[in-house]
């Protein structure tokens, strides 16, 4: 007879883990116990990270979840470690995005800004601001984040406030920041100038028009140009040909008048013109186009801007002025061609158009006065602090990303149309002076201040020194700056990491006693969320899933670990259904087989003196694990870590150790043909108990909530989140790690031959087994592979050779009177038409020379898989057939 249930656990469990029932209660626990919150006063070595702010505007999305799930799993294992750890949350302001939110709402009452003024104005997006934040955190403690709550920042922040005007105006007195016409993405729609990362390019169709400049004579000088905006001819100022092209070497160096103004304009040799392309001459409009402005700068050419900040057309003197721009583009060609002067049109032509993301409108490259940041000096010294190791790339793949981007840097456009924002500190005297004023200084009476905000991104820019309460020296700064790891994507190394590097190398190098070098050590770049298909999650596309979603059917820690295991630095991942539901599936393993473990007993403990080779095993493969977890989370590698944890669960911990321990402590449904050793039986549950005790410590980090539950019924002990990371002691399991293999090979094989035999899982038959030193079945053996042994009229019906380490062993099994082997036959016959059907067809096809001639390679491949499976299964299936007789 089996041991009855033994139950040791500290605390009952519920039945089955279920997420809703347990997560919230969980996570105010632990937030109202203060494990999150950072102590500066602590001696422990800090690990630090801030968190990349998302837009207060909205909600967090998949690739939120998936940053917060890698950062939360790499803050949770270091405080595990014995780190002081700070996880900074905090929001962005994000200009334009909460501006325009703002602007649609009051729109339904017939309002605009203009109607409110700019601080009454400013005053309801603050209100937007508290109601939309608290979603975002909501969000956040659903997901598990162990954020550091008592610290939550914001962009627009007092002490934020003041890091910018700090940096605004020691860059300022530097000759860093400038005013200065340049060409800008400008949105009509929203009357301002907007960043690279908001213009998203598509493929649409448009119309490419040839015009003809100059004379209708074509004895006379004239040119053909070829354009997909007619209506930025209006503002051009200069005809461009290649300086070696023979066709027009007559011509450069002369005018031609505009066909529409009548303004003179230039023939101008450049290298930028490809002479091969189209006609070899290209027309120039400075002012709304950024290849033309670079052109128009060196030629030092008039650059007039024919559109206001609407997009329409002012200050040309024609009949156009006044038109949107698309109206326009329709007339100008239209009188051109009623002149004679287009000579060819194409449509649909297909090109790549710029749009704005906010408003899905074309963009406008258009002359503006703007603010600029001069970056050429803080550039430099962003990619040295990679070049010299002071910041790591994670992966080093996308280092030559990172410089091709900082060392090729334009001067950076800083200055937004907005009222949200941060106001750039510049104020205007009555005579024309101007000043920049920092924190804590006032400008003269009747001085006005500039109209413009700051870039968002300047102020995130800021983020991982100006949250820890810079320009002040505070404690936070002294303890967590740098901070140890920026995790972000690398879609946005370039708009937000190379500000980040550029001002926290500013700040470094302009302050004697300046907390650190670099804004952060590592930067950990992950990849791009794909569908289950492969497909780009978007919102255009229909494909995103809502992380909350995940989270209500099957859980946080399952949504987690969904995103966590797909975590390789600088690759994309795809997730869908069969992903979650496989680590909701993992989950639950999790739960029944530690419940199951404790409620025979498993216990925490000194580990015994006398072991089993299944015991000294799976201490061994633990050792492993923790070797090989270790090693994945110190290179970043999050989804080796999930991988060797899973696999290490499931196929070593469940499918292995916990049927054998159940033979060894003689656990209901083992059913071992003698009774265990009480000894052995206790050592077994103390192995099991410490097994499973570091087990869920190295799974808390990707699966919080569970594991927490879990390790505290298990251990009596208050909390995991700061319990101690499992390392290894340097455990050697000698020959019981061959041991155990050679069990394995033999338990699979011996469930192999049953299968053959049309035996069910839970049949038990008479089997002899010789090669193993001994005549009776090993109970580990009889359990698992659901055999009993042989008696003196035992014949039997098949036989199987297993080869292991040691030699050949021969496995015999009696089936007569446990198959129904007409039943059996009919089947197996069944299987074997279809294999041979199979079979017939793909060597039909493989010696058809004319498929072979026309069939791409892999699907050649592919058929010769097929018929060489259908082979296998036709010898299998006869042989089976042949056992039978």
């Amino acid at each position: 007879m089996p041991h009855p249930r033994i139950s040791v656990v500290t605390r009952e469990l519920p039945k089955a883990w279920i997420p809703a029932d347990r997560e919230n209660e969980i996570y105010q626990r632990w937030v109202n116990a203060g494990y999150f919150t950072a102590d500066v006063t602590s001696d422990k070595p800090p690990f630090s990270i801030v968190l990349p702010p998302p837009n207060v505007t909205g909600s967090l999305h998949m690739g939120h979840a998936l940053e917060h799930a890698v950062m939360d799993a790499l803050v949770r294992r270091k405080r595990m470690q014995g780190f002081e750890t700070l996880w900074l949350p905090g929001t962005d302001h994000a200009g334009i995005a909460t501006q325009t939110l703002v602007e649609k709402q009051i729109a339904i009452d017939g309002k605009s800004k203009e109607d409110f003024g700019r601080e009454l104005f400013i005053d309801k997006v603050w209100d937007f601001k508290r109601e939309s934040e608290g979603s975002i955190k909501g969000q956040m403690a659903r997901l598990g984040d162990s954020v550091d709550w008592t610290r939550d920042r914001f962009t627009m922040d007092e002490g934020l406030s003041q890091a910018v005007q700090t940096i605004f105006k020691r860059l300022y007195d530097a000759g860093l920041i400038y005013r200065a016409e340049r060409l800008v993405n400008w949105s009509p729609v929203l009357q301002t100038a907007i960043s690279d990362i908001e213009v998203k390019y598509a493929d649409v169709d448009g119309e490419l028009v040839s015009l003809r400049y100059g004379s209708l004579n074509d004895n006379e000088p004239h040119v053909i140009v070829a354009t997909t905006r007619v209506e930025t001819m209006l503002g051009d100022t200069a005809v461009a040909v290649h300086p070696d092209d023979a066709r027009y070497a007559a011509l450069i160096g002369t005018t031609l008048e505009h066909p529409i103004t009548g303004r003179q304009i230039p023939i101008v040799a450049d290298d930028y013109v490809d002479p091969k392309f189209g006609t070899g001459a290209v027309k120039i409009t400075p002012a709304h186009d950024p290849n033309d402005f670079e052109l128009g700068l060196r030629h030092n050419l008039p650059m007039p801007n024919i559109m206001d900040t609407k997009g329409r057309i002012v200050d040309t003197g024609t009949e156009f002025d006044g038109m949107d721009r698309f109206e326009a583009r329709v007339k100008v060609r239209e009188r051109l061609a009623a002149e004679g002067r287009v000579v060819a049109e194409k449509r649909p032509y297909q090109h790549s158009v710029g749009h704005s993301e906010r408003t899905g409108e074309p963009i406008e490259p258009r002359l503006s006065l703007q603010w600029w940041v001069k970056v050429e000096q803080l550039s430099k010294a962003a990619g040295d602090a990679v070049r010299n190791g002071d910041t790591v790339i994670h992966p080093a793949s996308l280092e030559p990303r990172w410089f091709g981007w900082v060392d090729n840097m334009h001067d950076w456009c800083i200055s937004r149309q907005l009222w949200w924002g941060h106001r750039i500190p510049v104020w205007y005297g009555p005579n024309g002076e101007v000043e920049c004023f920092g924190p804590g200084e006032t400008a003269p009476a009747g001085w006005t201040q500039d109209t413009d905000v700051l870039d968002t991104w300047f102020s995130s820019g800021l983020w991982p020194f100006s949250t820890m309460g810079w320009p002040d020296k505070t404690p936070e700064l002294e303890k967590f700056y740098p901070t140890s790891v920026l995790v972000t994507g690398y879609d946005i190394l370039f708009f937000w990491v190379a500000r980040m590097m550029m001002f926290g190398t500013f700040v470094a190098s302009s302050e004697a006693d300046s907390p650190g070098a670099v804004p952060f050590k590592d930067v950990f770049l992950h990849g791009l969320l794909r569908d289950e298909h492969g497909k780009k999650m978007s919102k255009s596309r229909g494909n995103g899933i809502d992380p909350l979603d995940w989270v209500d059917e099957y859980g946080a820690d399952a949504t987690r670990f969904t995103l966590a295991r797909g975590a390789n630095p600088g690759a994309d991942l795809s997730v869908g259904t069969p992903h979650i539901t496989a680590s909701r599936s993992f989950v639950t393993k999790v739960f029944n087989a530690s419940k199951f473990a404790m409620m025979n007993g498993a216990r925490v403990g000194e580990l015994p003196a006398e072991l089993t080779d299944a015991d000294k095993w799976i201490l061994g493969r633990l050792e492993e694990t923790i070797a090989e977890v270790d090693e994945a989370f110190e290179s970043y590698n999050l989804s080796k870590a999930c991988e060797a944890l899973y696999h290490f669960t499931w196929d070593e911990v469940c499918d292995w150790y916990l049927e054998l321990a159940k033979v060894q402590f003689g656990a209901p449904g083992a059913e071992p043909a003698e009774r265990p050793d009480d000894a052995v039986a206790d050592n077994t549950r103390v192995v099991l108990g410490n097994v499973l005790d570091k087990l869920l410590r190295l799974l808390h980090p990707f699966l919080p909530f569970v594991t927490e539950d879990l390790w505290t019924a298990l251990t009596g002990g208050d909390t995991l989140v700061t319990s101690e990371w499992p390392t290894t002691t340097g455990f050697d399991a000698g020959a019981a790690t061959q041991n155990i293999e050679n069990f394995q090979k033999l338990i699979t094989e011996l469930r192999r031959f049953r299968s053959d035999q049309g035996l069910k899982d839970s049949q038990k038959v008479a089997a002899r087994i010789t090669g193993l030193g001994t005549e009776q079945l090993p109970p580990p053996i009889a359990a698992l592979a659901r055999l009993t042994d042989a008696t003196d009229t035992f014949a039997a019906t098949a036989s199987l050779e297993i080869r292991l380490s040691f030699g050949t062993v021969t496995a015999e099994i009696d089936t007569s009177g446990t198959v129904d082997l007409v039943a059996e036959r009919k089947r197996l016959e069944k299987d074997l038409a279809v294999a041979e059907k199979d079979l017939a067809q793909t060597t039909a096809k493989l010696g058809n020379p004319e498929f072979l001639s026309k069939a791409p390679d892999a699907v050649i491949e592919k058929i010769k898989a097929r018929k060489q499976v259908a082979e296998e299964e036709v010898v299998r299936i006869n042989e089976r057939l042949n056992g039978l007789k």
